[in-house]
This record gives C-alpha cells, sequence and structure tokens, in this order.
C-alpha cells in the first residue's frame, strides 16, 4: 500500500480551471496546472474530431493567447503541428499553463458560451498531454455571475457541484458539461439515476417526458440484459431551430426545437431521438467496431461498420417507441415506411454500399455537395433497413425465437464485456449467423457489400406485411432538378442523375430564365399541363451568359410506399409479426 501512495504522488498531477471573465463574447479562459513532470519536453494536443461525428473539425482553431509560466517565469514553446504546443519546461516539475478559447458555435459537438449559459464540448476545450491520457485531471469551474448549476456525468470531488474529476482523458472528453441555471430534473429507471438537464425555454411536460423516457430506458436496458451506468445525463438544448444528438458513455446531448413538444409528431421525433443516442451507451460507446477505441485524436479512425454503429441504432431509436407501446403499430409502420422511401429515392443508393459510406464518412457523409444524392448513401438511414431485414429473418427463421435483440446482447457480451475489445466485420457478421441459423454470404453480397434493389416484400411478408407505392400509378413528369428562388431568379441547386436535365446538360448555378420562350416563375411551371415524352426549350443564364438546351420531361421515378397488412396472414406470419412488433 504504501508503494501504491510513494507511486501516486510522484505521478503527474493535472487540474484545469475554467473562469468566463467575457462570457457575454464566448470566451472561457483555461488555466491548466501540471506538477510533478520528469521531462524537459511537454507537447500538448487538442484533439482534431470527436467520436461520434466522424469529420476533422480543427478544434485548435478557436484557442487564443496560449501562454506557458513556471515560478513566475515565462517558458518557451513552439507550435509543432496544427494542434500540437511544445513546450520547454527548463527542467521545472511545476508549470501553468494558460489559454482562452472561443466558443460560438452551437451544436451538440461544439462548445458554446455566452451571458446566459456555458456548454463545455471537454474535448475540443481541454488539451491534454502528449503520452498522459491515461492520467486523471480535475476541473474546477468558476461560474459567470448567477449562474449556479453544473450538469455532467463526471464525478464531483467533495460534493462540490463546480469541482468534478475524471480517471483518465477518454472518460473527460466522453463527458460533456453544461454550467448555467438550466431546469434540471430527473427520474429513476433500469436501477439507474437519470438526470434531464434543459437549457433554453420549451412548452415540455416534466412529468410526461419522465414517465416516457424512463420507458425508453427500460425497453433498451432489457435488450442487452443490463444497464452499466449508476448515473447518467441528458443535456437538452432548446433552441428556435435545433436538432440531432451525440452520445456519450454516461450522458448525451440533444437539441431540440423548442415548440418541437407542442404537438405530438414533433415529441415523438423528440423521444425518437432520446431512444436513439440513449441506445448508443451500449452500441458503439460499448459494444463498438474494432477501429473505434482507442481513439487517436491526433487523425481519422476509419471503420466499415457505421452502418452497424449508427444504422441499427437508428433502426431501434423507433422500434424501441413502439416496443415501449409509446407509439402505436400504425405509426410505428408509417415511420418505417418512410425510412424507406428515404433510402429508395435516394439515387446514390445504386453507387455506394453501407461499407463504403461507412469508411468514406469523413470525406463525403460531414461534406455533402450538389451531387451526394447522385453518389452517395446514408448509412443512418440504409442500415436501419438492413437491420429491420436482419430483424425479421432472425425472427422467422428462429420461428419467433430470436431476434436481433439477441445478437446485440450477445456481441455486447462476448466482445465488450467478454474479450474487452471491438468487434471486426466478419465477427459481426458471425453474432448475425448465429441467430439467423444459416450463412448470410448472399445477403452480405447484395446488400452490405453490394447495392442490389432490396426484397421488402420478402422480408415484410414474414410479418404478414407488404409495401405499396402510392405513386405508381402516376405519370407525372419531372425535370429532375431542385431549385431555390431568390429576387425572381430560379437557380438550379442539383441535378438528379440520370434525370431530363442531366441528359440536357443543365447545370447547378444555372437560372432557369424560360422555357419554350415563356418566362417562368417557379419550377412548377415548368411542369405544367406537360407529360413524359414532352420536348421542351429552356433558357438559362450561366455564369452570364445565356444558353439554350433542349429536354426531354421523364416520368417522374419518386416512390412513396406505405406499409400495410396483406390479406389473411397465416399463423406463422402473426407469430413472427407479434414477436417483431411486440403485440
Amino acid at each position: 500500500m504504501s508503494t501504491n501512495i510513494s507511486t501516486a504522488a510522484t505521478m503527474p498531477q493535472i487540474s484545469y480551471t475554467v473562469t468566463f471573465p467575457e462570457a457575454q463574447a464566448h470566451y472561457a479562459d483555461v488555466e491548466m496546472t501540471i506538477s510533478n513532470l520528469k521531462q524537459n519536453t511537454l507537447v500538448l494536443k487538442v484533439p482534431v474530431w470527436t467520436p461520434g461525428s466522424y469529420l476533422i473539425r480543427e478544434y485548435a482553431k478557436n484557442v487564443e493567447a496560449f501562454s506557458v509560466s513556471a515560478k513566475g517565469n515565462i517558458l518557451p514553446f513552439i507550435k509543432t503541428r496544427k494542434n500540437w504546443w511544445s513546450i520547454n519546461t527548463q527542467g521545472e516539475k511545476d508549470i501553468t499553463i494558460k489559454y482562452r478559447v472561443y466558443c460560438n458555435e452551437i451544436s451538440v459537438r461544439t462548445s458554446t458560451v455566452d451571458a446566459s449559459h456555458a456548454f463545455i464540448s471537454t474535448l475540443g476545450f481541454f488539451m491534454y498531454p502528449e503520452g498522459m491520457l491515461h492520467d486523471a485531471s480535475t476541473i474546477h469551474i468558476i461560474p459567470y455571475d448567477g449562474w449556479s448549476k453544473v450538469s455532467t456525468s463526471l464525478a464531483m470531488v467533495n460534493n462540490d457541484p463546480f469541482t468534478v474529476t475524471a480517471p483518465n482523458y477518454d472518460i473527460l472528453f466522453d463527458s460533456p458539461i453544461e454550467v448555467g441555471n438550466q431546469d434540471v430534473f430527473g427520474f429513476k429507471a433500469a436501477g439507474v439515476d437519470y438526470e434531464v438537464a434543459m437549457f433554453g425555454t420549451g412548452k415540455y411536460d416534466k412529468e410526461r417526458l419522465k414517465k416516457d423516457m424512463a420507458k425508453i430506458v427500460e425497453q433498451e436496458t432489457a435488450v442487452y440484459g443490463e444497464n452499466p451506468n449508476k448515473r447518467y445525463v441528458f443535456i437538452v438544448h432548446n433552441y428556435a431551430k435545433s436538432g440531432g444528438g451525440l452520445e456519450h458513455l454516461s450522458s448525451t446531448v440533444l437539441g431540440a426545437a423548442r415548440d418541437t413538444y407542442a404537438s405530438e409528431t414533433g415529441y415523438q421525433g423528440f423521444l425518437s431521438l432520446v431512444a436513439h443516442e440513449h441506445f448508443h451507451l451500449w452500441n458503439v460507446k460499448r459494444l463498438r467496431p474494432i477501429a473505434l477505441g482507442p481513439f487517436d485524436y491526433d487523425n481519422e479512425n476509419y471503420t466499415t461498420d457505421l452502418w452497424i454503429a449508427e444504422g441499427f441504432t437508428a433502426y431501434y431509436e423507433d422500434i424501441i417507441l413502439r416496443h415501449a407501446a409509446i407509439i402505436p403499430v400504425d405509426n410505428y409502420l408509417n415511420v418505417l415506411g418512410n425510412d424507406i422511401n428515404s433510402v429508395e429515392n435516394q439515387a446514390g443508393r445504386k453507387f455506394q454500399s453501407v461499407t463504403d459510406a461507412s469508411y468514406d464518412a469523413w470525406i463525403k457523409a460531414y461534406r455533402p455537395n450538389e451531387n451526394s444524392a447522385n453518389t452517395t448513401i446514408s448509412y443512418y438511414s440504409k442500415g436501419s433497413v438492413i437491420a429491420m431485414l436482419l430483424d425479421l429473418e432472425i425472427i422467422n427463421d428462429s420461428n419467433a425465437k430470436y431476434s436481433l435483440d439477441d445478437v446485440m446482447r450477445h456481441m455486447y457480451d462476448e466482445y465488450y464485456k467478454g474479450k474487452e475489445r471491438g468487434y471486426t466485420d466478419v465477427e459481426f457478421k458471425q453474432g448475425l449467423e448465429k441467430y439467423a441459423g444459416k450463412n448470410l454470404d448472399d445477403f452480405y453480397s447484395k446488400y452490405v457489400y453490394g447495392v442490389d434493389d432490396i426484397d421488402y416484400n420478402t422480408y415484410l411478408g414474414y410479418a404478414g406485411y407488404k409495401i405499396t407505392d402510392a405513386l405508381v400509378a402516376n405519370n407525372d413528369p419531372s425535370l429532375g432538378v431542385t431549385t431555390s428562388t431568390a429576387n425572381n431568379k430560379i437557380t438550379v441547386t442539383s441535378v438528379l442523375r440520370g434525370g431530363a436535365a442531366w441528359a440536357a446538360g443543365i447545370n447547378t448555378d444555372d437560372q432557369i430564365v424560360t422555357v419554350n420562350g415563356t418566362p417562368i416563375a417557379n419550377i412548377q411551371d415548368v411542369l405544367t399541363g406537360r407529360k413524359p415524352g414532352d420536348k421542351i426549350t429552356i433558357n438559362v443564364n450561366r455564369d452570364g451568359q445565356p444558353i439554350t438546351l433542349q429536354a426531354t420531361l421523364v416520368k417522374n421515378a419518386l416512390v412513396k410506399y406505405k406499409i400495410e397488412s396483406v390479406d389473411n396472414p397465416t399463423q406463422q406470419q402473426l407469430t413472427v409479426r407479434n414477436k417483431w412488433l411486440k403485440l
């Protein structure tokens, strides 16, 4: 025991003090102290990306006024990379680093500071010493005038909510902090204490939220058989327009429009977001692709399995609401139909597989351009649809003994708890095959590695459902463009692959002036009174020059699928249906 105490006493001690002397101008000041240093050179880093959001975001751009001192004397430093500060410690054991962080980007992954509150996205906020990712740190927050609360999953020190500690940097970077006067309420579910911290006004019913969020927690815990947290925090930011979420190990950050709770559709949409991000505390934060941890905070971390990490979670976000009896069956089938429509109406589904979409998230998913719809597919939406297919396949093939839930629980137990590592592509496929009771090479070839058209009716048919296209009989014409209108000018914003405009050579940023010599007020004027096969002359302004193009209108290829029951479903179909939807 004395050896451990002695060793601890000589380890580097790291602490931060955060103040907000100019909160109104979106600044936070950080004073970092490191004691018991032994090296002559110390490199401090700011991560370049946030786990769960696969894009290099260059958080170091927000750091200002960096300085280092020891015993009142300034120490020299140089920047050796965009996010690295190399310090000559000159043999000093105890040093102080000061820097400011500009925080004025409202999102679930970036820090925001103003006179009303501070949201600290810890990963882009706290510098860390190279080689010390496993070291503990303490954070002391001195609040801005009038702020009275702190909400975070980090543990308090001496019951002081304004002083918290992290056992290592992976935990610190996975634990956002909300400071201000947020509305805090809580509930208990699955043996875990839950805190909800609401920033911003909103017409939410706290009692209803507590009841429904608890149902979600219980249902998701049932999938995995345990809830690994003792405490969990929902940080919710309510703005006029907001959305999205970012998962963490023991907390999550959600964005919501403040009026979203006022309608049933909006309220259910918020609960779907709650279910999605909370499901991540298992799927991706603990049960994860092998490439996603330990993290390299300096570079991209590539995986082909985001269709599982995000896509499966997107599937569960809605079916959990059904299993919890929060939404009726018809509502769930409508949501599922919309998910299918989002996939089938994306031209890029024929050109990018979900594994490629996962791997290229860093360069494509978060950097869309005017041609993205033609070349990419969302690993969220396509992954969700694939999860639905696999769920129905497993339920049907096992005569309703198993479902996708069993796969998720098995993989969680086998890899997170048992092997204490992530899974490989092959290992996850093996987990699916274990409960499907058959080889899934053909399924993977078509739908995971490939871009084949999905046979929805076969899979939905297992549960006695079918899809029908409400637009199948339509003969509406299409030019195959999206446009924006400003100052009475109609500008092309995207061109659909294989559409009439694509063939005619219409470009994005073209301004449509006339059709068959007649000025148009909106894009609908191009189509009114016309049918597929009609030829039209379009005059556009391209880079200030008039151009005349000939186009042949084609049939609008959009689909609008609806899921409905087959006539007289068999007993086997009803058995699958009951298992799938928990009727």
